[in-house]
């Protein structure tokens, strides 16, 4: 790990997030947590750099923090909303259909 750059750490506690994820079919579910899995296992610098997450900014979001709000894909199908609070990454929720995640 780069020296300055720190391990991510995922927060899922949103129950917006969780009203989706604990009703993903297994199949979605693996997928799921396989990317979620590779994200803690990133530096704050490897995620900004890795290119099959496909963070794309969520303007329209506000998040607690005034961090900007990002769409990252988890699985062929499924994004997440999420944005970073110091070393979290702070998942806020999770969008079985790709185009979901861009409308609130």
């Amino acid at each position: 790990m780069a020296a300055g750059s720190s391990r991510v750490k995922l927060d899922l506690n949103s129950p917006e997030f969780q009203e989706v994820f604990f009703r993903l079919e297994l199949s979605e579910l693996k997928h799921v947590v396989g990317s979620l899995r590779r994200l803690r296992e990133l530096d704050w610098n490897s995620v900004y750099r890795h290119t099959g997450f496909k963070w794309e900014a969520v303007r329209h979001i506000r998040t607690p923090n005034g961090s900007p709000a990002y769409s990252l894909r988890l699985s062929e199908k499924i994004r997440a909303i999420a944005y970073r609070d110091g070393d979290f990454l702070r998942v806020i929720s999770l969008h079985v259909d790709h185009d979901s995640a861009y409308r609130r």
